[in-house]
């Protein structure tokens, strides 16, 4: 499978501009090389047990942000809109290449290495090997061409979240579920049942890699698809770690599909975008328990 890598050279000002614009187009996967990072780790070498000698030698001084499309049917109007919104907006250059599915599958796991996300929850390669404590719950993953490895700041808080509210009582719905991750995790914290959903049937197969691997089959169900389409069945946790936008679009049918005092975690925002998503909430008669911010991003819990 073809797919087509969008290279904007932009500066560190922009670069959240820039990531927002590439996700709200489709982007199923982000690279960012930032000077500021190799400044960080020069000046915090004693910190670190290696680094990798491809970042310490990035010689462009501004951002490069690389993101990954799918090559479909309307793939080109995608990147002429993108490249219109960067333009409109003097945000930076625009490069396209196109890549093969095995060359962009193996560049994940050049930077993608375990990591703690919680106080006991771990994400770990599955090529990687870890030697686990007796508090942590461990969950292996390979993303593949699927979005979601676990070290965004908008999975960390939709994993936090589900910390707080799964129990062996609940039923969780994962809209937009990507590689799986926090189907996984809820599924591993003791749910009841999990459904992972996602329109991309890519997602759902490395889903359900996902979950064979961590052993949760017996609780987590896949579907292709837009929930409202078609699930009938309620929940008691619903989480959608998706964009804004999409989120302010399902609010409105969300609560169709959760059961009475059930729980609405959004995340995918980015901090401009929380008046909007907390004015569709009012306005559909949830109430917020919670608002997580880490880095620029957002999450909400309501009920």
């Amino acid at each position: 499978m073809k797919w087509i890598e969008i290279i904007v050279k932009t500066s560190s000002e922009n670069e959240d501009l820039v990531s927002f614009i590439l996700y709200e187009n489709g982007a199923k996967g982000l690279e960012i090389k930032d000077p500021r990072d190799i400044d960080y780790f020069q000046q915090n070498k004693d910190k670190w047990d290696f680094i990798d000698d491809d970042i310490m030698n990035y010689e462009y001084e501004g951002v490069l942000i690389k993101a990954y499309f799918s090559v479909y049917s309307n793939v080109e109007e995608t990147v002429e809109r993108v490249k219109e919104r960067i333009a409109k907006f003097n945000l930076g250059e625009v490069l396209i290449n196109k890549v093969d599915e095995k060359d962009w599958a193996e560049n994940w796991k050049i930077n993608y290495k375990t990591e703690q996300i919680t106080n006991n929850i771990i994400i770990k390669p599955s090529w990687e090997t870890y030697e686990q404590k007796s508090n942590e719950t461990v969950i292996e993953l390979d993303p593949g061409m699927a979005f979601g490895t676990g070290s965004h700041e908008t999975t960390i808080m939709c994993a936090r979240a589900l910390e707080i509210y799964v129990d062996n009582t609940k039923d969780v719905f994962d809209i937009g579920c990507g590689s799986g991750i926090l189907s996984i995790i809820a599924a591993r914290l003791g749910a009841k049942s999990v459904l992972a959903i996602d329109l991309d049937p890519m997602c759902v197969k490395v889903t359900k890699e996902n979950v064979v691997m961590n052993c949760v089959s017996d609780k987590v169900k896949t579907e292709t698809g837009n929930l409202f389409d078609i699930i009938e069945g309620k929940a008691d946790i619903i989480v959608a770690n998706i964009i804004a936008e999409t989120i302010v679009d399902m609010i409105p049918n969300i609560k169709e599909h959760l059961n009475k005092d059930g729980v609405f975690i959004a995340s995918g925002i980015i901090e401009s975008k929380l008046p909007i998503v907390q004015e569709a909430l009012c306005n559909n008669g949830y109430t917020i328990v919670d608002i997580l911010q880490i880095n620029g991003w957002v999450a909400t819990i309501s009920k």
